[in-house]
This record gives structure tokens, sequence and C-alpha cells, in this order.
């Protein structure tokens, strides 16, 4: 039977729902499984873009300004610093040498040498007081008998890690002495570290302390 005109229009009513229903579904974000990656708002807000906009309002010269300012600073602070110390900085660079040059001395024997002639090779850069404590130091019974008996002999060779404390005529260092040790028993290697303090003023620096780093400030 052919459908009457009211029937086709009825028809055609549903069919532009059913279309219009289906459109909203497509575009309503969310509405499905397969239509939320397909909207980059949600997963990437707008406003997150703002940051790196935010970044490029200085002007392009601050840059250039900020890098030449800690230059100038630190030029200007190890220049001054030594407006507070009571030594000049060849000075310091003269007791350092000392420090050294002891280390390298302190750390060398051989088991042929007495305790005087291994003070002796220090004699230029030691008081006479430590002098005397380390020629007692190196003729102990127990070290000296261990040395003799293994053929011992040691290189010393030393460098600074750092400035532990510094006075009107004292600088203390901190000297890592390195020993290469050869005897019967083969090679072995040490290194200690000490608490060396040289005391004068100029040119003139001499030894007066030695101990070990970790026994406190000298």
């Amino acid at each position: 039977m052919e459908p009457t005109p009211g029937q086709r229009k009825a028809v055609f009513v549903l069919v532009v729902l059913g279309l219009a229903g289906l459109g909203v579904l497509l575009v309503r974000p969310g509405a499905s499984g397969s239509a939320a990656p397909a909207h980059s708002p949600a997963a990437s807000p707008t406003p997150a873009a703002s940051p790196p906009a935010a970044a490029t309002q200085p002007p392009a010269t601050t840059p250039a300004h900020a890098a030449s300012q800690p230059a100038t600073s630190a030029s200007t602070g190890t220049a001054g610093i030594y407006r507070w110390l009571p030594f000049t900085p060849s000075e310091l660079t003269r007791a350092a040498a000392v420090a050294t040059r002891f280390g390298d001395l302190y750390g060398t024997s051989s088991y042929t040498e007495s305790a005087t002639r291994y003070v002796q090779s220090m004699r230029r850069v030691i008081t006479s007081q430590l002098s005397g404590v380390l020629a007692r130091a190196y003729a102990t019974p127990g070290v000296a008998g261990t040395r003799v008996r293994q053929k011992q002999v040691s290189t010393g060779i030393s460098s600074i890690s750092a400035l532990r404390a510094f006075g009107s005529g004292s600088i203390t260092f901190i000297v890592a002495i390195h020993q290469k040790i050869t005897g019967t028993k083969g090679v072995s290697r040490s290194t200690g570290q000490y608490a060396v303090t040289v005391t004068g003023s100029g040119g003139s620096w001499q030894v007066s302390d030695i101990e070990l780093a970790s026994a406190g400030n000298a």
C-alpha cells in the first residue's frame, strides 16, 4: 500500500531527528572512547603555552649584561680578599712552597741513614725545635727497627689540599704526602693528610709543626 503524504512527512522528520542526534554524538567531547584522542585541547590546555611566552619578555640585551657582572665581581673579590689577610699573594706562594718542600723531604728516607742525617736534609725549611722532634720520632725503636729489617727506602711527593688556618705570622696548610716505599717485602704506596704549620714573614718561612690532619686545627 502506498504511504500517504502525512506518513511520508512523519518518516522524514524521524530521519532528520536521527541524523541530528548522531551528529551530536560525533562532536561531543568524551562521548565515546574513540572521540577523546581527536580533541587536543583536553590533553594540552591552551594556558600551558603561556610560560614560554612570558620567558621571552626580557630584552635581548639583559643576558649579556647579566653575564658580564659575575666576571667583574669575581675579579674584584679575588683582588680585594688580600685586604683582609695578614700576608700578600707572594708571601702565601712562598709559604706554600716551603710546606710542599718539607712534605717531599719528610716522606723521603732510607734505612741506611741516621736520624741526624734524615733531619739535616730539612734544616733549611724547619725550625730547630721541630728538628729535634722529628729526629726522636725517626729513631723510635719500633719504627727504626722495621725500617732496617725490611731495608725500606721511601720517596715522598707532596701537594697542598687546603689552607686550614692563618694568623699574623703563621699559616697552616693541609698537605697530602704520597709515599712510595720499596723493601724486602716489595713495593707499597701510601698517602697521609697532615696539618703543616709554617711561621715567619715575607720571604722567610719555616715549618714549625706537623701533625695528622685528623687531629684537629694546629
